[in-house]
């Protein structure tokens, strides 16, 4: 006799519905808690994410400006042909930012040799000169060379820069003064070259004829817009101060005619070119735009 199988199982069929969440009382029984479905609000316009997307677009924007970067023009050629009129330069502000320095932020000290951009302290010598356009007191900005650090004596004798006694090694170049002078916007014309020296870090450029004076023993520094660090009278930079230079020498009122930069108006570093235009160019129709654009100079990391 065949044996049945018996089992004490009850089938049970599934439901597709609603859950809802249960708990258990500490008397071990079961509570039911039912779960409120947060509100939904009015669908979002396009018209409305535009503008919410435009908001933080904005609040980025001047976050990074004020903070990290900063776009500046180059309207003057103190610094040929380091950097050229029409250069638009970004400025790394964040690099030089005041506290101390942490290991895992690009932060440091202002050291010799940084190009550096800050607001014009204004010339005591010549204050009819402040009221130009360009040279606005606390307004304009400038981009010149460091040279002198808090402390450093400086001395200009000739074509040398000397700190603290030792002559700070430059590589000199040889340019077309009569050619500068008719147009200072155009970059200058190189007559001649030495072969860059171990331990010249960047180039400074001469007018060819003031090289020959100041190889003869003339002094080419004598300039009556000169009050610092010439004519045989050495000067000591402050506390919190910089004496800067631009690297076309003899076509640059820097520190040598107005003194010294102190330390709260500089804004940054100047680290690239990212995008530059021809001033020298006429303008006759909106294709002259990509015409007297640089396209080389696009990216060019400026040291």
């Amino acid at each position: 006799m065949a044996d049945t199988a018996i089992t004490t199982e009850k089938e049970t069929t599934e439901k597709t519905g609603t859950f809802t969440a249960h708990s258990v009382k500490p008397n071990g029984r079961e509570r039911e808690v039912r779960v409120e479905a947060e509100p939904v609000g009015p669908p979002k316009t396009v018209i409305r994410e535009y503008f919410e997307s435009a908001v933080v677009t904005v609040i980025m924007a001047l976050f990074g400006m004020t903070f990290i970067v900063q776009a500046v023009k180059v309207p003057t050629a103190s610094m040929e042909n380091t950097i050229t009129v029409g250069d638009h330069l970004l400025v790394n502000k964040f690099i030089f930012a005041p506290g101390p320095s942490l290991p895992v932020l690009p932060q440091r000290d202002i050291k010799r040799a940084d190009i550096i951009v800050f607001k014009y302290p204004g010339n005591p010598f010549n204050k009819s000169r402040d009221n130009d356009e360009d040279n606005i007191p606390f307004k304009v900005n400038y981009v010149k060379r460091v040279i002198g650090l808090p402390g450093d004596t400086v001395e200009v004798k000739g074509l040398k820069v000397y700190v603290n006694g030792e002559p700070l090694p430059e590589h000199i170049i040889a340019v077309d003064g009569q050619k500068a002078l008719m147009n200072q916007k155009a970059p200058l014309s190189i007559v001649n070259e030495e072969p860059r020296q171990a331990g010249e870090l960047y180039d400074v450029y001469y007018y060819e004829h003031n090289i020959e004076a100041a190889r003869v023993g003339q002094d080419i520094n004598s300039s009556s817009d000169f009050h610092f660090a010439v004519n045989g009278k050495p000067t000591k930079v402050p506390p919190n101060s910089y004496f800067v230079m631009g690297d076309d020498r003899d076509n640059s009122l820097d520190s040598r005619a107005w003194g010294f930069v102190p330390r709260d108006l500089i804004i940054g570093r100047a680290m690239f070119v990212y995008w530059s235009y021809d001033e020298t160019q006429p303008f006759n129709s909106p294709l002259d735009f990509f015409g007297n654009t640089r396209w080389s100079r696009t990216g060019t990391m400026v040291k």
